[in-house]
């Protein structure tokens, strides 16, 4: 009988392997600095030159409105840039404030356009 309780035993009993351990890392950073035009110069001459029309086509690719960034010119605070950036946080998990965001915005405009363009083409919109 001992026998037989031992082969009913080793016939239930299951191996399991440890599973590898796969870790995801998502950046929670820019993939690019705020001054980092030289990654992309065609596009950083494109904002510098003509930024309405930059951050209309930038808008208009993330799935906003095309004409909606020219509504930055009745602010104090460009909300539109603003927005956008923070739009961008979210969207990516990046880390930051909406101080930092406003900083950016209101003292690096065309830059923080560029960066915002950056993200979504590096990222794939």
């Amino acid at each position: 009988m001992f026998l037989a309780e031992a082969k009913i035993m080793s016939a239930k009993m299951t191996v399991t392997q440890p599973k590898p351990f796969v870790s995801g890392t998502i950046p929670n950073e820019w993939t690019s600095g705020i001054c980092d035009c030289l990654m992309d110069l065609p596009m950083c001459c494109f904002a510098f030159w003509c930024l309405p029309c930059f951050a209309c086509i930038t808008a208009r690719n993330s799935g906003e409105c095309l004409c909606l960034p020219l509504l930055d010119a009745f602010g104090l605070i460009p909300p539109i840039t603003t927005a956008m950036r923070v739009k961008m946080r979210h969207r990516y998990s990046i880390e930051g404030n909406l101080c930092e965001d406003c900083m950016y915005s209101c003292f690096c405009g065309p830059c923080s356009w560029c960066q915002i363009a950056r993200e979504m083409k590096t990222r794939g919109n």
